[in-house]
């Protein structure tokens, strides 16, 4: 039995030798156009492959291009989602912020509070110390002809140093917070407890007369309470640092100053403080009832009887005229209506 290929020799050597002079034609033959001439063989492999390489390259681009979306819709949704969380909470930390601000301004106008700001300052340079341990206060080249005088606030850039305890002509003697002597009134920043802030023999700041029942962390801001009427509200004194029971039913709290009280240079002499009260216009709008007792007429005293009350005494059977209301005025004997 004949194969395939002895059965059909004579067609496939004439298939091939056909094939292999179209392709010395293609490498001979070139294929010249505007630009370049090229092998008219390479034309055919170019566009032979070009679809092929033109389909893979769009499907290799359209699943990058689409995978990339895909993770940047999931990253911006979930972007999305925690802004809207966050604006949510701030626009209820808002509306409380505000609730708040509206009360204080209410509070303050009733209770006609009035708050001290610090208006002018004086430099002065540290020129020495006491010189003992027992006594902590440094001695400034400011005093009564710079206008000076005891009790001003003393303070840094960094927060509260003392207050002026003596004045000469040209020096001063400042008493520092760490003092035994000293005294200044304090406020916790978060937990809003007042105390009184003094010193020990050993030059550590301790916050007195806030009960042992009384939650204080380590870290809390102490401010100036302006009790004292030496130091305005507000001013940083330091950081507590560590709390224990103290004498009888009271903490003993330890301070860490704001400012460096062992390395003083230069410090400022609060020369003036200046005050501000509440109007009542700041305290957000009136109520109609307020307003209405604004409009209503006063009581007259009894001993000071006058012509119109004789006429409004008068029942209007006895004049025969309709009676006048008691927010207009009345019309004296002399001048009788007509």
């Amino acid at each position: 039995m004949e194969t395939v290929l002895g059965r059909y020799r004579n067609l496939i050597v004439l298939v091939g030798i056909l094939f292999a002079q179209v392709v010395g034609l293609a490498v001979q033959v070139k294929r010249t156009t505007e630009t370049e001439s090229s092998l008219l063989i390479r034309v055919w492999a170019v566009h032979a492959v070009t679809p092929l390489e033109k389909g893979l390259g769009w499907v290799q681009t359209s699943s990058s291009s689409l995978w990339r979306n895909y993770l940047y819709l999931r990253g911006v949704r979930a972007e999305n989602r925690d802004l809207k969380q966050q604006l949510e909470q701030l626009h209820i930390e808002q509306a409380r912020l505000k609730q708040d601000a509206d009360q204080a301004q209410r509070l303050q106008s009733l209770l006609a509070f009035r708050q001290q700001y610090i208006s002018e300052t004086l430099a002065a340079q540290v020129i020495g110390s006491s010189g003992s341990d027992q006594s902590h206060s440094v001695y400034i080249d400011k005093g009564a002809h710079d206008g000076l005088k005891p009790d001003m606030a003393v303070i840094t850039l960094d927060g509260v140093v003392g207050k002026v305890l003596r004045v000469f002509p040209y020096t001063s003697l400042v008493l520092l917070i760490d003092d035994p002597s000293s005294g200044v009134g304090v406020i916790l920043d978060k937990a809003r407890l007042q105390g009184v802030l003094r010193g020990t023999p050993a030059g550590e700041i301790t916050v007195e007369r806030v009960m042992a029942d009384e939650q204080v962390p380590v870290g809390e801001k102490v401010l100036t309470s302006g009790g004292d009427q030496i130091f305005v509200k507000g001013l940083p004194v330091g950081t507590v640092t560590q709390v224990k029971p103290g004498a009888e039913l009271f903490l003993s709290i330890h301070v860490r100053p704001a400012a460096n009280l062992n390395k003083l240079e230069e410090v400022l002499v609060v020369t003036r403080k200046v005050e501000k009260q509440a109007e009542p216009g700041d305290a957000g709008p009136v109520r109609a009832s307020d307003i209405l007792a604004l409009r209503l007429p006063s009581v007259p005293l009894k001993d000071a009887p006058n012509a119109g009350d004789v006429s409004a005494e008068k029942s209007p059977s006895d004049s025969g005229k309709k009676p006048i209301p008691p927010a207009k005025s009345q019309p004296s004997p002399e001048n009788p209506p007509r």
